[in-house]
């Protein structure tokens, strides 16, 4: 049996027979033990000490550390886990490049909701303009066919697909005009 990508032979548990191979498994491992017979002896160079406040350190010398009234931690696993951030108030929703907590002047927040009404005015007329467009070539439940609907049911998808764009236009024109009153007493006295 041999492995096609290397072209070496293996054996029926399917690792490889080569010498190579397993040359390079003794050196990953010799490597692993030097790295690790390292660890503890950096490790016993420098004492943790636990001060007051729930601080841990190894930056300190003995006599600072006693100065301060920290403790020796003497075989005792330390694990350190990142802090993250907290989320806080700023989920993205300043506005106009104002930083959280600043008020916006009366004149600003003037422009700022003429500016809105404009655009939601603007929109507005854009989804009747589509609205009314649908509704004509819908013709009342009865729109034309097209040559290639000589199947009914081609033609039946198509009103109903036609059915369904007109609602959701429908709902969108509702939202805009609900949007635009609740911005018609803010800038009612315009």
């Amino acid at each position: 049996m041999t492995d096609m990508a290397y072209h070496l032979p293996v054996d029926q548990s399917g690792r490889g027979t080569s010498r190579c191979a397993g040359s390079l498994s003794r050196w990953v491992t010799l490597a692993m033990l030097a790295t690790l017979s390292h660890a503890p002896a950096q490790a016993e160079d420098k004492p943790v000490y636990r001060c007051p406040g729930n601080l841990y350190t190894d930056a300190l010398s003995a006599k600072e550390a006693h100065d301060k009234g920290c403790k020796t931690l003497d075989g005792a696993p330390i694990t350190v886990i990142q802090s993250v951030a907290p989320k806080g108030g700023s989920g993205g929703k300043s506005s106009g490049g104002s930083s959280t907590g600043e008020k916006v002047s009366a004149d600003d927040q003037k422009a700022r909701d003429a500016d809105r009404r404009k655009i939601l005015e603007a929109e507005l007329r854009k989804e009747e303009e589509t609205l009314s467009s649908l509704q004509k070539e819908f013709n009342n439940g009865q729109p034309d066919r097209k040559g290639d609907e000589r199947n009914f049911q081609k033609y039946q998808d198509r009103v109903n697909e036609m059915k369904a764009a007109i609602t959701r236009k429908e709902a969108d024109v509702a939202a805009l005009k609900r949007e635009l009153g609740n911005l018609g007493g803010a800038s009612a006295s315009k």
